[in-house]
């Protein structure tokens, strides 16, 4: 069993679905993952929306795509909605605070003050 994302022309993921191993080969279809890739594209014959492989493990693209998390043609990884507007995100592809998670204690953080808040 298989996942794979529905991205639309602004590479947000709009739907994730459970599909067929890509190492399958059934009526003259797959047998890797771009082969079920175009496959779901063509079947749900949506304008602007493409198919991409996701993983519940994180083997492949990052980490497993979900509803408005964005696909990055470049990297080839899903990446989670930036939280805030003033977070940046790394060369890791995860969101950065200006101000680095205190380690004592719990936070949350204040993006009017630009501050993590102690609860």
């Amino acid at each position: 069993m298989a996942h794979y994302a529905w991205i639309n022309a602004d590479n947000v993921v709009v739907n994730v679905t459970v599909g067929v191993d890509e190492t399958v080969t059934h009526e003259g279809v797959g047998g890797s993952t771009e082969a079920w890739e175009q496959f779901y594209t063509q079947a749900i014959n949506q304008e602007g929306v493409y198919v991409k492989r996701t993983s519940y493990n994180g083997n492949i693209r990052k980490q497993y795509a979900g509803i408005e998390m964005t696909f990055d043609l470049d990297a080839d990884v899903f990446v989670e909605p930036q939280p805030y507007p003033s977070w940046n995100i790394d060369s890791n592809y995860d969101w950065q605070p200006p101000t680095p998670y205190p380690s004592d204690g719990d936070y949350y953080w204040n993006e009017e003050t630009l501050q993590w808040i102690a609860i």
